[in-house]
């Protein structure tokens, strides 16, 4: 397996570990993790903090330069949210652990020059299908439903 996208999961069973959301994520620049996060909505009473938008943020503040070599890992699709963050910074190529329970904008990232790789890793499938079966009312706050 990917090792970054195995960090990704460490992050995604912290997450759960906490009482939050099984979604985890790293930032990769030149082999290299700069910055890993998970989701934490329900741990800080957040209305923003995925687990790009956490991963993002604990990367700290970076050169232009820099997120043009990025790669970011997520063990889920990404929302609206975490890709407009995505393209804001203009990380050319995200890594997606699975897209099956929930799938963000793909098409519009490829549409503005986004690499994406599809990885339906088998482990992040079975972590998100059992948190939104035990708790489906969180995982529609979490999404906007």
């Amino acid at each position: 397996m990917d090792p970054f996208l195995e960090a990704a999961i460490r992050e995604a069973r912290q997450g759960l570990a906490e009482g939050g959301i099984p979604i985890g994520s790293v930032l990769v620049i030149d082999g290299r993790v700069v910055g890993r996060g998970h989701n934490r909505r329900v741990q800080k009473e957040s209305a923003i903090l995925h687990a790009e938008m956490d991963c993002i943020e604990n990367a700290g503040r970076l050169k232009a330069g820099e997120y043009g070599r990025a790669t970011l890992y997520s063990t889920l699709s990404p929302c609206d949210m975490c890709s407009g963050t995505a393209l804001l910074y203009k990380i050319p190529r995200i890594v997606i652990g699975e897209n099956q329970t929930f799938q963000g904008p793909e098409a519009y990232l490829r549409s503005r020059g986004v690499e994406l790789v599809i990885l339906r890793d088998a482990e992040c499938i079975g972590l998100m299908t059992e948190f939104i079966r035990a708790h489906p009312g969180l995982w529609n706050e979490d999404i906007g439903i």
